[in-house]
């Protein structure tokens, strides 16, 4: 079997052929296959006795949401009726394993998902995203979830439609999962949550190799977008009633690296904030060793690109930071966030923190402390260290207990609590422009916008709101979102 990984012996159809056409032909081909697979739902929607439904579960990042967005669009060309209830008629589980909890998650739901073919055997279930890159997880649900009908990873989400008539077409599990990709094709339909915002990929895959992470084992190498068809797509999208984008990227700041001739990501979010229609455009995430100043000076420059930064630093502990392969030191993250906050006052800086790396010590989740405390961060994701299989910093001695750890853990949540509370009241009285995304969950009398900064505001307001850009008041501090007023 041809093959870019070692599948363990099982009764399954693996296609893992590839060979890459020019982009161009591939979306041209998918488009085709798109079309044949009506005929296959329809086919299958005769043998179910009614219209079939489709439900695709997004786990993880922003990329993993766009591409849902992405699945759902070609389901729905395909002529499935969309839904969010997993009893739907097809399932797909857009998989993350940045965390080895979300690999449980997965595990978990699909126990669920086997209680449901059960009592309905025409089910279809299929798999995709960053967890299917890992071969061992393959073996697992070969061996122990045979009941899947699909499997696939992130670097053919492209070929989609041709996978979807294979799985229609075939009595056995298809596997298709490629080792890396130099492709790019985003030349495809697709639902969007929000009518009004949407994310743009406009690059793939991470070079930094930090000890701790398995991202560039999953979505391989850095490979960027040309900026002309980033831009075509947010025209697109504005033509379409998108009026915010948000760019993304495992580090946006490397966007063009190994494109001859390409444009900058400053220069890129420059000209995606001047498309006619785009009124706000956000980015994530940003490596603070490859943050310029070149991206600091587009920020402040225009009142179009959105005041929130997320910077992740992950420790404070130069040790730490070291044995992470990160790059930079604590004064250096200091001395960044000083040039960004003179440059741009009213930004809103978030980070993400890893507590319980193998070689940290209290000590060092000590120096991760006084960092928050230096910075005074609006929010931070904080997370017990997870050990990924393949990565370094996996077979690194741990130098704290499980004990010691949660503990550590309670210390610096309480300091990034205690700083997002302060800096979201000092923001009590000021006004802003919130983009109103949705009616209030718990009072359909409020509706719920965002600020440039990222913060979430509940105001009076109605449907008619949503979509549109509202000039508010924070008149009320709740901890980390505000009630406010229109103005």
């Amino acid at each position: 079997m041809d093959s870019n990984f070692r599948f363990c012996d099982a009764d399954y159809k693996s296609y893992t052929n590839t060979d890459e056409l020019p982009a161009g032909q591939e979306a041209l081909l998918q488009k085709n296959e798109t079309e044949r697979l009506k005929s296959l739902v329809k086919e299958y929607g005769e043998k179910l006795g009614h219209e079939p439904s489709a439900c695709v579960v997004t786990f993880g990042c922003q990329m993993n949401a766009r591409d849902s967005e992405k699945l759902t669009g070609v389901l729905e060309a395909a002529g499935f009726k969309l839904t969010e209830d997993e009893e739907a008629d097809f399932v797909i589980y857009n998989t993350c394993t940045v965390r080895d909890n979300a690999n449980t998650r997965v595990y978990g739901r699909l126990g669920h998902l086997h209680s449901l073919k059960d009592k309905a055997p025409l089910k279809k279930i299929a798999l995709c995203g960053c967890m299917m890159q890992e071969p061992s997880v393959i073996d697992t649900i070969l061996k122990k979830y045979r009941f899947v009908d699909m499997i696939f990873g992130t670097h053919n989400i492209y070929k989609f439609p041709e996978l979807l008539c294979r799985m229609f077409e075939s009595d056995e599990t298809v596997v298709d999962v490629w080792k890396d990709t130099k492709e790019i094709v985003e030349d495809f339909p697709s639902v969007r949550k929000y009518p009004f915002k949407s994310g743009v990929n406009i690059m793939f895959g991470c070079d930094n190799f930090c000890t701790y992470c398995i991202v560039p084992y999953v979505r391989g190498r850095e490979r960027s977008r040309r900026s002309s068809e980033i831009l075509a797509e947010i025209e697109r999208l504005a033509s379409d009633g998108v009026s915010e984008v948000m760019l993304l990227g495992q580090n946006v700041n490397s966007y063009g690296k190994g494109l001859e001739g390409e444009i900058s990501f400053p220069e890129l979010l420059k000209k995606a904030s001047e498309v006619d229609g785009i009124e706000r455009v956000r980015f994530m995430t940003s490596h603070p060793k490859d943050l310029s100043d070149e991206l600091i000076e587009t920020i402040a420059s225009s009142q179009k690109i959105s005041r929130h930064l997320h910077l992740p630093v992950q420790s404070g502990s130069d040790e730490v930071l070291k044995a992470m392969n990160r790059h930079y030191t604590h004064e250096d993250y200091l001395k960044l966030v000083e040039k960004i906050k003179k440059a741009i006052p009213d930004i809103a800086i978030t980070t993400d923190l890893i507590v319980g790396f193998p070689t940290e010590t209290k000590e060092d989740v000590s120096r991760t402390i006084d960092l928050v405390n230096e910075v005074h961060f609006d929010n931070a994701f904080t997370f017990i260290y997870s050990p990924r299989t393949g990565t370094p910093a996996a077979s690194m001695p741990r130098a704290m207990t499980d004990e010691e750890i949660s503990a550590c853990f309670n210390r610096l949540l309480g300091a990034v609590q205690e700083n997002a509370r302060s800096a979201a009241a000092a923001l009590t009285g000021s006004t802003g422009v919130a983009l109103v995304e949705e009616l209030d969950e718990k009072d359909p009398s409020l509706v719920t916008g965002r600020l440039s900064n990222n913060y979430l505001v509940h105001f009076p307001g109605d449907e008619s709101l949503i979509g549109k850009y509202i000039n508010v008041k924070l008149t009320e501090n709740k901890g980390f979102y505000f009630i406010g007023e229109r103005i």
